[in-house]
């Protein structure tokens, strides 16, 4: 990778590795080849909020600056914020790209893919979309939290293998579209992240909320755990010009008077998320794409792993019926029915990912997003 510097333009020279691209990752495919040419970058945190301990602050008294018996009255924390890193290509869109990761995970998601390619990051930034790629509070590199939390070093990578739908205690489905390379697994385990503090929905959802008030319009790109905050996030934000969403897990939002029954899965229930008419409305007002991959099944099944996803797919499809039926736009793509086959919950990343990509950039040039 080159690095050139002109006029405050960075080059970057990435050329795709040979056969990699096949015939049937056709749009963008020649522009995706060449070389990424960003005009502006930055990083920042955004959101958050200060707590400060009673009392005043003495820089001299014993134990302001140990940390082990640290002297706090007077002092402040700045934490809950997010993480964002922001890159905007040469002759830009107009509406930039917000990716949000699911849980356990960070902007990495995005990023470099487990085998070593390029991710939607690079990918859309090729096709001229600017990118904002966020860590939420209190995970990743927005890991300053306001609240404690207890953390586990758990032995837990087959269980994650299983619920990301690779396979079956580290036995790969049949036709999946992840590398077999013993590098690409060991990747793929190191990029889980811990929460440094509790899980929360209403910090997560300030924090990307006050990103689209300082960047203005965009198009939300949420994962699994954020699938559901994003809705959220609309409701609370009104430059949120569209969604894309890919295997959103819970909190699909209903109105109150609407809310479908529960979907029952080993272990537990899925329910919906009742908010007043008067917000869920204003979902109708935006495009909605959501996809799911493959590996999900049709009937209950014993596998916890498989499992959720029916539960979620299945929701899924009562909220699209709900939210078009009050004038909306969502559609839902279930790719193995469009013969685009063995994806696991990481379809951004997995070996066909410039295919999923193109679905992406078509449903963008059809609701008119990639102006």
């Amino acid at each position: 990778m080159i690095f050139k510097y002109r006029k405050a333009t960075y080059t970057l020279i990435s050329l795709l590795a040979a056969g990699l691209i096949t015939s049937c990752q056709q749009q963008g495919t020649e522009q995706d080849s060449q070389h990424l040419a960003i005009e502006e970058q930055s990083s920042f945190a955004v959101g958050g909020t200060v707590v400060t301990s009673p009392g005043e602050f003495d820089p001299i008294a014993d134990g302001a600056f140990n940390p082990e018996n640290q002297n706090t009255a007077g002092q402040t924390l700045h934490g809950d914020h997010a993480f964002v890193v922001h890159q905007k290509p040469v002759n830009a869109r107009q509406l930039p790209l917000v990716f949000w990761h699911g849980y356990g995970q960070s902007m990495r998601t995005w990023q470099t893919t487990p085998d070593g390619r390029e991710g939607f990051q690079d990918i859309f930034l090729r096709r001229r979309f600017s990118v904002y790629n966020l860590d939420q509070p209190r995970r990743g590199n927005a890991g300053r939290s306001t609240e404690p939390t207890s953390l586990k070093a758990q032995t837990d990578d087959q269980l994650w293998f299983g619920i990301f739908r690779l396979g079956l205690n580290e036995e790969f489905y049949p036709g999946v579209q992840f590398s077999k390379e013993p590098e690409a697994l060991n990747q793929f385990y190191r990029q889980m992240v811990p929460d440094t503090g509790p899980l929360d929905f209403e910090v997560n959802i300030n924090a990307v909320s006050e990103l689209f008030h300082k960047i203005g319009e965009g198009i939300l790109v949420t994962h699994s755990q954020s699938g559901g905050l994003g809705w959220l996030t609309a409701l609370k934000n009104k430059n949120v010009r569209a969604i894309v969403s890919y295997e959103p897990m819970s909190n699909f939002v209903f109105p109150e008077d609407e809310l479908p029954e529960g979907v029952p899965y080993l272990g537990g229930l899925l329910n919906g998320k009742g908010v007043p008419h008067s917000e869920f409305e204003k979902l109708t007002q935006i495009p909605i794409v959501i996809y799911y991959g493959d590996y999900i099944p049709d009937e209950p099944v014993e596998n916890s792993g498989q499992e959720q996803w029916r539960a979620a797919y299945t929701m899924a499809k009562k909220w699209q019926e709900v939210v078009n039926k009050h004038g909306g736009d969502v559609t839902l793509v279930h790719l193995p029915e469009i013969g685009i086959k063995g994806n696991t919950h990481f379809p951004m990343s997995d070996l066909n990912n410039l295919e999923v990509a193109d679905l992406m950039s078509d449903w963008l040039k059809e609701k008119g997003l990639d102006k």
